[in-house]
């Protein structure tokens, strides 16, 4: 369970704190993996895809990364997300108190992860030599509205492709 109290004191780029934030709509917060693996590419890319549908039902995005922000720039920018709220979480702190763990073998190199990544690859989201945060760390994706979590997904594995707009949708639908 995420507390109100970590919440009101974690801080996103624009100095507002995640539970002011959700009071005005639902954020879409988002835990990327390190910016060198293609599955984090992939996730951007997913995102970068229903920008539109995220303004049009009235959501704030939040990407949370192992990166600063300045640096995270340059990798959001190749995906038009430059200017996305961010939460930057270089020691995975935010990560663990969301209940992201760090990924077991099978999570981070089973035979799913193996498959979907030659795809991934083929489509030209190559895996950077240089990785940009840990390795090890899960993603997961959290859906807030009034200092609650009102839906979530958390990979079991990093090749899983969550359904961004059901969760969404998932929980404006409950509001009706």
């Amino acid at each position: 369970m995420i507390s109100k109290n970590l919440l009101e004191k974690t801080l996103v780029s624009s100095g507002m704190n995640l539970d002011q934030l959700s009071m005005d709509k639902p954020v879409f917060l988002v835990f990327l993996r390190q910016f060198g693996c293609i599955y984090c590419k992939e996730a951007l890319s997913d995102v970068q895809n229903i920008l539109s549908e995220l303004d049009k039902r009235e959501i704030s995005l939040v990407l949370v990364h192992m990166s600063s922000l300045e640096d995270s720039k340059q990798y959001l920018s190749k995906f038009g997300l430059e200017d996305a709220l961010q939460i930057s979480d270089p020691e995975c702190l935010l990560y663990a108190e969301f209940g992201l763990i760090k990924g077991t073998m099978g999570q981070l190199f089973g035979l799913k992860v193996w498959s979907r990544g030659f795809t991934q690859m083929i489509k030209g989201n190559n895996y950077s030599l240089r990785p940009v945060g840990d390795g090890f760390q899960m993603p997961g994706i959290f859906i807030i509205l009034n200092g609650e979590v009102k839906n979530m997904f958390v990979y079991n594995s990093i090749a899983d492709k969550p359904d961004y707009l059901k969760l969404i949708d998932d929980v404006i639908k409950d509001l009706n």
